[in-house]
């Protein structure tokens, strides 16, 4: 692949499969010493910016969170020329503030998953590298995300920890009491280990989490509530409101006051 000037890298979750917005030039679907990716790269046009998109789980949704070939995605956006991405993510909130439809740029993260490839280093003959990873999401990103919402007209939760379960599954009452006693506000499946391997090829990378749900047990009187099973239409109607605040706040972080 040869790399080339590209702005900004947006990966869609769950609910955003094309990014609006985006004038494509091409699509690409480049091979990687890691495998498959999960899909077509579009390349284009925004806010007379070049943009990369990929779908996370495919165009029709067709790979579960455990099954996405993170390493193999980050790398081929790498080499077409990514170094910042910002990530869109699905998510169950925890805390009050995170309610259906709510917007939320995390600042920090904690990993519940198992069994996932999640590392550069699990190659043979692959340096062995102990990133940094206090920080899990590039500060600056996240605050220039937070200032192109606020341009935008959209209300974000400026800060949030989100805790990344295995999936496919949603959790259970009593593992949502765990994640709160943790200190997560935030729940979804595929926040690891894409963060940690984008900071291994030394992305800039930060997140936007959209609630589509109270987590089980959790409504805005807190957590361990009984309630009625959570529902899946409820999820695509939520999750449908707060996609659609994605592409203003990308197109205002983009038009102009994203630094080269």
């Amino acid at each position: 692949m040869t790399a080339r000037a590209i702005d900004l890298a947006l990966i869609g979750g769950s609910g955003l499969y094309a990014f609006e917005g985006l004038e494509v030039e091409e699509k690409l679907r480049p091979s990687t010493p890691f495998g498959e990716i999960s899909g077509e790269i579009a390349l284009g046009r925004c806010a007379g910016r070049r943009v990369a998109f990929l779908a996370r789980h495919g165009a029709g949704h067709t790979i579960a969170p455990h099954r996405i070939n993170y390493r193999a995605n980050l790398h081929a956006l790498h080499a077409l020329g990514v170094r910042r991405a910002v990530a869109v993510n699905a998510v169950g909130g925890i805390t009050p503030l995170m309610k259906p439809r709510a917007v939320c740029v995390p600042h920090q993260l904690i990993d519940y998953t198992h069994g996932r490839l999640s590392s550069y280093c699990d190659v043979d003959g692959a340096e062995v590298r102990h990133i940094d990873f206090s920080e899990p999401y590039t500060p600056a990103l996240a605050h220039a995300l937070i200032e192109a919402a606020g341009r935008a007209g959209i209300q974000v939760v400026p800060r949030g920890v989100y805790g990344a379960t295995q999936g496919p599954r949603l959790e259970t009452v009593a593992e949502i009491a765990r994640l709160a006693r943790d200190g997560c506000d935030l729940v979804g499946m595929t926040g690891m280990p894409e963060a940690a391997l984008a900071r291994e090829l030394d992305l800039e990378y930060a997140c936007v989490a959209l609630v589509a749900n109270w987590a089980a047990g959790c409504d805005e009187r807190g957590v361990g509530q009984t309630l009625p099973p959570i529902s899946l239409d409820e999820i695509f109607e939520h999750l449908k409101v707060a996609t659609a605040t994605v592409p203003r706040i990308v197109t205002e972080l983009l038009n102009g006051h994203l630094r080269s």
